[in-house]
């Protein structure tokens, strides 16, 4: 039986719409049932729809039954909706089967939802950028996400930097993965929709931010006391970097990551290919998962959990 896919637009309006139609039939291409909401084309200003179409957007992709519910793409739109948004109801859908899966402005919901319900979300790809792809979309990306599909995914694995090949990582054990764009997740401290997760695996990915934003973002995390509860910090892909010719000097985002190591005893890990790229891993918000690092070699596995969601799994934030 093929699998139902709902797309939905939470976020920002849908600008680049042959690359929304080349998602939408590569979706079906690969075998796909593909159900689009009502308001997925909708634009209301720079969002997809006012605040209570997209509302009821996320609502009708809860109630859809299917068995992912995916954004149509990411922008900005949700932190501003994040006190109205129906988190009991997307919690059940998600009981009963329904795998939510976006990334970028989407880490607010996942966040939230978390936080609220200990409900499990999946940082993935999107229509329009990933299977919508210009050049295609990519082979690994789509093996990740047919692996989520299908109920096989496990886990993943990725190789660091040369410069990571000496870094000691302890194994971690029954570590709540929790994360996504840095920019949102910094956004959310001290607000109800900020997970409290002790002893995590916190990654983060971000586009379009210098390196000194990064790194603003990253003390703000870090003097809030989030980085040190962690048992581990596991940089994505950072795109989209600009230094400024002259006056960075050597600023840049390898400086950023090692003052990090240098104020953290917890691990510092690069090169998970999740963010805004063309080859990304699909990684469970909120599941607990297993990581460990050889040499360059790093493994993180979650185990099986599709069908009737691990419920010792959903519920384990602390708060």
């Amino acid at each position: 039986m093929s699998k139902h896919i709902y797309i939905y637009s939470p976020s920002s309006a849908i600008r680049d719409k042959a690359a929304f139609r080349r998602g939408v039939a590569r979706l079906k291409a690969l075998g796909y049932e593909v159900e689009i909401d009502e308001a997925a084309l909708a634009v209301h200003q720079r969002f997809a729809g006012d605040d209570a179409t997209r509302l009821a957007a996320i609502g009708r992709a809860a109630a859809s039954g299917a068995d992912i519910a995916l954004i149509a793409r990411g922008g900005y739109g949700l932190t501003r909706i994040l006190d109205a948004i129906p988190y009991k109801a997307v919690a059940k859908a998600i009981q009963r089967g329904t795998e939510f899966v976006g990334l970028s402005d989407f880490t607010a919901l996942q966040c939230a939802l978390f936080a609220k319900t200990g409900a499990v979300t999946w940082a993935g790809p999107a229509v329009g950028e990933d299977f919508g792809a210009e050049g295609g979309a990519d082979d690994i990306m789509e093996a990740c996400f047919d692996d989520l599909a299908s109920g096989q995914g496990e886990g993943t694995g990725w190789r660091m930097p040369v410069r990571d090949a000496g870094l000691k990582v302890k194994p971690v054990h029954d570590a709540t993965l929790w994360g996504g764009n840095l920019c949102v997740l910094a956004s959310l401290l001290g607000t109800p929709y900020f997970p409290v997760v002790e002893k995590g695996v916190l990654f983060i990915e971000d586009t379009n931010e210098h390196p000194y934003r990064i790194e603003r973002m990253l003390d703000q995390l870090r003097m809030a006391g989030v980085l040190a509860r962690q048992r581990a910090i596991v940089f994505g892909q950072f795109t989209g970097m600009r230094k400024v010719p002259g006056y960075d000097r050597g600023f840049g985002f390898v400086a950023v990551v090692d003052r990090l190591r240098a104020m953290l005893k917890v691990p510092v890990l690069t090169g998970l290919p999740f963010g805004h790229v063309p080859t990304k891993v699909l990684l469970p918000v909120g599941a607990k998962v297993e990581l460990a690092a050889e040499g360059r070699d790093v493994f993180m596995v979650w185990g099986h959990r599709h069908g009737g969601h691990d419920h010792d799994h959903s519920h384990g934030h602390a708060h």
